[in-house]
């Protein structure tokens, strides 16, 4: 796929990752629509784009509500009369243990919130906007993409129950769209990113840090641009469809 004057959206685009790949397909001379609930993280990507040369739209909108996602799509097709592509980038995590004992007393488990909040965002929310992005590129006729990002955490990460099964289910989902949306001339693939250096880790004590980058071979946390730049790589090269693409520096759960 040639990326310019393509249409690419991306939701959770307001900061990390999300950022990373507005400005990656940006550079690349394609229209960035942005989607993400904070108005302001939303604001400052899209002026991003503006500056590096792209025309950009920023939509506030929460991915687990099918009439917002519905919304907004309709939104972007109104604004540039095409959709070529779509990251499926919003998630979200609330970790827990799924039992938390000591000397056999429970001292807390993973609640049905915890579990929920996880699934709606993850899950829910992929779906939502891959079965609305692929229903707006079978009617416009010219094919498509959909990159989901799934997580090195889909093989089962303690502490992540919720968000394991959510990332394994994006992986799934990855596959059977790939298999469904061919006849249709859209691609479906999919991005495990390892542990990244964005908010949610720098947020971590530093000895956290430390710990997480030791048990990774290349000893350090990846980049945003290096997930972004992945993304591109699917895009432009059209054999790519149906498969998972681990970038994580050799780590292995």
């Amino acid at each position: 796929m040639d990326l310019s004057n393509k249409v690419v959206v991306i939701t959770g685009a307001g900061r990390g990752i999300g950022r990373a790949m507005a400005l990656a397909f940006a550079a690349k001379g394609a229209v960035i629509a942005g989607l993400d609930l904070h108005e302001s993280d939303l604001a400052e990507t899209c002026s991003l784009c503006k500056a590096a040369g792209a025309r950009a739209l920023a939509l506030t909108v929460d991915v687990t509500s099918e009439a917002q996602v519905i919304a907004g799509f309709d939104a972007v097709v109104s604004a540039f009369g095409r959709f070529d592509v779509l990251v499926n980038n919003a998630g979200v995590t609330k970790d827990a243990l799924l039992v938390k004992a000591k000397d056999g007393a429970i001292a807390s488990k993973m609640s049905l919130a915890q579990w929920q909040a996880v699934v709606d965002v993850n899950l829910t929310g992929v779906f939502l906007c891959g079965r609305e992005a692929a229903e707006r590129m079978i009617r416009l006729g010219h094919g498509g993409l959909i990159v989901n990002i799934s997580s090195i955490s889909r093989e089962g990460n303690a502490g992540q129950t919720n968000y394991s099964a959510t990332k394994a289910g994006v992986a799934a989902m990855t596959v059977v769209w790939a298999k469904e949306l061919a006849r249709h001339g859209i691609r479906s693939a999919a991005i495990a990113p390892g542990f990244c250096a964005t908010e949610i880790l720098a947020a971590m004590k530093p000895e956290t840090v430390a710990k997480v980058k030791s048990a990774i071979p290349l000893n350090r946390l990846g980049e945003p641009a290096e997930i972004a730049s992945t993304a591109v790589f699917i895009a432009e090269n059209d054999f790519v469809t149906g498969r998972v693409i681990a970038v994580d520096g050799g780590l292995r759960l």
